[in-house]
């Protein structure tokens, strides 16, 4: 049992992918705090108890920082540390630019990013007192770019900023921050039973895998056997897993002693013509073959 002895948060895991998760975490023996805003906190923590497993509740709003640490010290107060701590709770909405609303924007900035932040910055003071932990946030191929998902790909590149820092700061303390990029099938992004009436909805929602199929990669990154991983992405989905590559300065740069508008647009459309880098979920070996290789000219031809 990887996980036998750790006292683990979950945060949003009363339903969903977090729910699956909190299951396979106290499965490896881990004691689990399931955490939501409503009663289905308690509705899985007992689920896991009545499997032989070890969890307890505590429903609260990761967006007030107050609320977080109310969660944090719950895990403390129950289980006598804090070995680990899964930042999963999200807000989810579709909609394009031209549909922007601020409400919702903010809303889903204030969970999704405001929450990480709140959990993280209450459970980190524990977790370096004792000298080891695990950090993981919950992130999304929406930051690399998918129509109607430019509010939420913004906040889930800001979860997976804060993994990249987060594991530079860390580096040497025993607290490891790493990432999973989850797909399952829920019904996060309001998929009602009247959706699933057309066909070709019900096809294609059918073709994604159970939330249970994410479960694995989050025992694996909580557990002492992943102590060599920090400030990795994992995403999981039909039996593949990828690490996501990390942003970073293409290189070669191109240089000239001294630029103007008009050498820069001379740069574009020569050295630059054939190295832009493509918006969206792309594998780099799924590139063009010409644009890989743009990818490592040097800027002399």
């Amino acid at each position: 049992m990887m996980l036998q002895g750790k006292a683990i948060v979950i945060t949003g895991s009363g339903k969903g992918i977090g729910a699956a998760c909190a299951r396979g975490a106290a499965r490896q023996g881990a004691s689990v705090v399931v955490n939501d805003v409503d009663d289905s906190a308690h509705e899985t923590a007992a689920a896991i108890n009545a499997e032989g497993g070890t969890a307890v509740a505590c429903v609260a709003n990761v967006a007030d920082w107050d609320e977080a640490g109310r969660l944090i010290e719950h895990c403390l107060s129950n289980f006598g540390g804090i070995d680990g701590l899964v930042n999963n709770a999200a807000l989810y909405y579709l909609e394009t630019l031209q549909d922007f609303q601020p409400a919702r924007a903010r809303g889903m900035v204030e969970v999704n990013v405001l929450g990480p932040l709140h959990c993280t910055g209450h459970a980190i003071g524990p977790m370096l007192r004792r000298g080891s932990g695990s950090i993981v946030n919950v992130v999304s191929g929406a930051q690399m770019g998918m129509p109607q998902m430019g509010v939420y790909g913004a906040t889930k590149g800001a979860v997976a900023s804060m993994v990249y820092t987060w594991a530079l700061e860390l580096a040497g303390t025993g607290v490891r921050v790493n990432a999973l990029s989850p797909f399952g099938r829920t019904t996060i992004g309001g998929l009602t039973e009247e959706h699933l009436k057309d066909p070709d909805i019900a096809r294609r929602y059918a073709q994604i895998q159970p939330p249970e199929a994410n479960s694995p990669v989050l025992e694996y990154l909580l557990s002492d056997r992943a102590s060599a991983v920090n400030g990795q992405l994992v995403r999981i989905d039909k039996g593949e897993i990828h690490l996501y590559t990390h942003p970073a300065l293409l290189l070669p740069p191109v240089y000239r002693e001294q630029w103007t508008a008009e050498t820069v647009a001379d740069a574009f459309e020569s050295e630059f013509r054939d190295r832009q880098v493509p918006c969206g979920v792309l594998g780099m070996t799924g590139l063009p073959v010409e644009l890989q290789s743009g990818f490592w000219k040097r800027a002399d031809g």
